[in-house]
């Protein structure tokens, strides 16, 4: 398989590394990226260096690959998928697809005229063993209807020191923390529920990651901590006086169509971290965490553990779903199997966490009758008319 790559950093290139055990004579045939903080190890897994390139255009055009993947900024995304559906291209796209609620309509316009299944995404928690533990369980009848959910996403200091120092601590290039981190869980729960999001609301800010918080003088253990996840581009040298706009903490409440609930919470600087879920339906109760790698199933009526799973063993990022996505896709691509998750579904995640940040900085409930119908209607209009109209 050959795959011509824009935004080479760390991430895409463990994504690459788990497509390359899915298909062990992956080709990287072509490369765009002016500084690819993942070069080196692509490398060292003893592929060659790739060829470069200095426009996404030109190097569609000359290598014509089987897939283009897009792991540049989030800010970028847009553009450069747009590039490969103008070049006839499948593209495979990082997470979060875009960063507001513009680009996400320009994006369903591209899929009025591209088609759904010409953009595959990203959105790896979906491939986890834990989501389809939880997925069967609901489809045995174990939960019954949902009626409310408690989930979280907490990570260690380390971690939020990262951001606080990467290119996503600006919110122009990675758009909100909420969408940048969290669409993942913004999209599984959504998906349990499988009923849009009809109201949200929200508040947070930044408390951690600030100057007065700043010990006079970093331990050997904060600065090994602190510093130990690099960054790539627009890497920035300090945590708690940083220049970026991101929050560190934020707690949102959403109302979906049928009138089931849920709180959502995350939080940079957790020391014992952790990411789970309570999930209470009208038959049942399932409980599960990503990190502490367990999931139970209770009965509403009998109080009985219905289910009892510990996860161990996983030998890729996102608790070992990195590599059952790079097979999945890789199966879809040669064979036509089935993904778990498509893009419309990413962008409906990502509009949902786009309007919680939102009614955050507004401080207000924001009704979304009215934003689902201008993205419905957005599914159905060829991008390149809607130019058009632009003049």
């Amino acid at each position: 398989m050959k795959i011509a790559v824009a935004g080479l950093g760390f991430r895409l290139a463990n994504v690459i590394a788990s497509f390359r055990k899915a298909c062990p004579e992956l080709e990287i045939v072509g490369l765009m990226d002016p500084r690819p903080a993942g070069l080196p190890d692509i490398l060292s897994s003893g592929l060659p260096e790739p060829r470069r390139f200095e426009t996404v255009e030109t190097m569609l055009t000359q290598t014509r690959p089987d897939l283009f993947m897009v792991g540049s900024p989030n800010f970028l995304h847009l553009d450069h998928i747009t590039a490969g559906l103008r070049a006839g291209v499948r593209v495979f796209t990082e997470k979060p697809v875009v960063i507001d609620e513009d680009q996400t309509m320009r994006m369903a316009r591209l899929l009025a005229e591209y088609g759904s299944d010409s953009v595959i995404v990203g959105l790896v928690l979906r491939y986890s063993d834990l989501y389809r533990d939880l997925h069967a369980a609901q489809a045995e009848g174990h939960i019954g209807a949902i009626i409310s959910i408690e989930a979280s996403e907490h990570i260690a200091p380390y971690h939020g020191a990262f951001f606080m120092r990467d290119w996503r601590r600006h919110t122009r290039y990675a758009g909100p923390f909420i969408l940048e981190k969290c669409c993942h869980d913004i999209d599984l729960y959504g998906s349990v529920v499988g009923q849009r999001a009809m109201a949200v609301a929200s508040f947070g800010g930044r408390k951690s990651f600030v100057a007065e918080n700043r010990p006079d003088r970093l331990s050997e253990f904060q600065k090994q901590e602190f510093y130990k996840k690099p960054s790539g581009w627009l890497q920035g040298d300090t945590v708690f006086e940083s220049d970026g706009d991101i929050i560190d903490y934020q707690t949102a409440i959403i109302e979906y169509q049928g009138g089931a609930t849920m709180s959502f919470h995350t939080n940079l600087n957790v020391p014992d971290q952790f990411r789970r879920f309570c999930v209470i339906g009208s038959k049942g109760m399932a409980e599960g965490d990503f990190i502490r790698n367990r999931f139970e199933v209770h009965s509403a009526v009998t109080g009985e553990k219905l289910i009892e799973r510990r996860y161990e063993g996983h030998e890729s990022d996102h608790y070992g779903a990195d590599d059952q996505m790079a097979s999945d896709i890789y199966l879809h691509l040669t064979e036509g199997a089935p993904l778990s998750v498509g893009i419309v579904a990413a962008l409906e995640a990502g509009l949902v966490a786009i309007k919680i940040d939102e009614a955050r900085r507004a401080r207000r409930t924001i009704e979304l009758v009215e934003t689902w119908q201008r993205f419905d209607d957005a599914l159905l209009t060829k991008h390149t008319a809607a130019l058009g109209q632009r003049g």
